[in-house]
């Protein structure tokens, strides 16, 4: 062996050593949905269809499918919402929609969040929840559901509940999917106006 090999290994004066190479900032702005950006909600969204539980849903959902949703949602005047990164790329989306499908429920949605794999833990979930919490308040929605999966689900509850959701019933293997029994959580906030805005 050479002699070398024995010697300790000198580390490069601080000048000469590589720099530590910088991750690019998370960056990403929350705004309503376009038509334009229904091509990534559907990738983002079939991506939890096809391997993960967090969704019911087993058969991914077309294009088609999903102007059709948003043309219904956006027409009652509920929001759609897509945080996008700079390049115009959506990385995730939070929507509302008609809860329990009857005219006396007019003022409660359910609330639909789903991040991009890689952009989970960085705070972008809260941001859009935030969001969609203030849009349905704007809407004048008064009443918000959620209803989450119970198998690895403790951050969604535990987003949910940081925003003021309160948990209000679960349900026990209603759900099969991936060949196993799946429960629910049902977590609700109750908005109130803001002051100086008329009652709906």
């Amino acid at each position: 062996m050479l002699e070398e090999e024995y010697q300790p290994r000198r580390r490069l004066p601080r000048a000469l050593q590589p720099p530590t190479p910088v991750e690019p900032s998370f960056a990403f702005e929350i705004r309503p949905a376009r038509p334009t950006d229904l091509p990534y909600v559907r990738e983002i969204y079939n991506h939890y269809v096809a391997n993960s539980s967090v969704t019911f849903d087993e058969d991914a959902m077309t294009l088609v499918e999903w102007r059709r949703k948003f043309a219904f949602v956006t027409n009652l005047g509920m929001p759609f919402l897509v945080a996008v990164n700079p390049s115009g790329e959506a990385l995730g989306y939070a929507l509302a929609s008609p809860w329990g499908g009857k005219a006396a429920y007019r003022y409660t949605v359910e609330s639909s969040i789903y991040l991009r794999a890689a952009s989970t833990g960085k705070g972008l979930g809260r941001a859009l929840l935030e969001a969609l919490v203030e849009s349905c308040r704007e809407a004048g929605i008064r009443e918000m559901v959620a209803v989450i999966a119970d198998k690895n689900a403790d951050a969604s509850i535990g987003l949910h509940a940081r925003l003021g959701f309160t948990e209000v019933g679960r349900m026990g293997r209603v759900g099969f999917k991936f060949g196993r029994w799946l429960g629910t959580v049902t977590m609700q906030k109750s908005l109130r106006r803001r002051r100086g805005r008329p009652a709906r």
